[in-house]
């Protein structure tokens, strides 16, 4: 039987296809509803034929409660960054930064696989990828992965504190993974996600060694009744401290 991370990879790259193919055939008219249904039947459909015992956590679907008491649970996100998916660029190209989110979650062990793939970027990456070799920060800004349209007052807040540049792109699991590739420093939300936004790049920054929890540094818990998370922080290890402690002297002064 295919593991389940080479499980996760093949959905990834399946529903990746299917957008890419929406993106081709619809062209100006593609809407991100269509792409949102589209991959999310393909996920289901798939789930249920080789994972026929597991629950799902779909951000495009009716929640089961009967998750809340599973022993495996798939929590994915078919299409993150729905807004990214129906723009060009100004050369008119298509954007590329959005994403497809497969992860899953054992009561065992919490978050044992996940996977984000970039179809557009013809990317997949996994948790099993292990540590990644993070460029050197010193003596320069800390380059801080923020919405392209809607930067959070929270990072510009920590610009009083640190030297930051703020680095716009589209959806949560891009900006996690250009801190796994190291085109960022960090990613920090305050905003609040739902599980699906984050679950599967987080397990993928924590494959590969980077630090990912809430903005206290607490641990980030998934599958639970309410599937909302508040905020969250991926970054390298050697910058934990330094963050959460600005990050909570930031918010004591709100």
């Amino acid at each position: 039987m295919t593991s389940d991370l080479n499980l996760a990879v093949d959905l990834a790259r399946g529903a990746g296809e299917i957008l890419l193919r929406l993106r081709e055939q619809l062209g100006d008219d593609i809407d991100g509803a269509t792409g949102d249904a589209e991959s999310n039947a393909y996920l289901l459909r798939e789930l249920a034929t080789h994972r026929p015992d597991d629950a799902v956590l779909s951000e495009e679907a009716a929640d089961d409660p009967r998750r809340l008491d599973a022993e495996r649970v798939w929590i994915i996100d078919p299409l993150d960054g729905t807004r990214e998916f129906t723009e060009r660029q100004p050369d008119g190209s298509w954007r590329t930064d959005f994403a497809v989110h497969i992860a899953l979650w054992t009561r065992a062990a919490g978050l044992t696989a996940g996977v984000v793939g970039l179809p557009a970027r013809n990317q997949v990456h996994r948790s099993d990828a292990g540590p990644v070799t993070l460029p050197d920060a010193a003596g320069r800004p800390l380059r801080v992965a923020v919405s392209r349209t809607r930067p959070p007052m929270l990072v510009t807040e920590l610009g009083k504190h640190l030297d930051v540049e703020l680095v716009g792109m589209g959806s949560a699991g891009v900006k996690v993974m250009s801190v796994v590739t190291g085109e960022t420093d960090a990613y920090i939300h305050g905003g609040g996600q739902y599980e699906w936004d984050s679950a599967a790049p987080v397990a993928v920054a924590l494959g590969t060694g980077l630090h990912a929890s809430r903005l206290d540094g607490s641990p980030l818990v998934y599958n639970r009744e309410n599937p909302w998370l508040p905020d969250l922080l991926v970054c390298h290890p050697d910058k934990v401290a330094e963050l959460v402690a600005l990050l909570a002297q930031i918010e004591g002064n709100q």
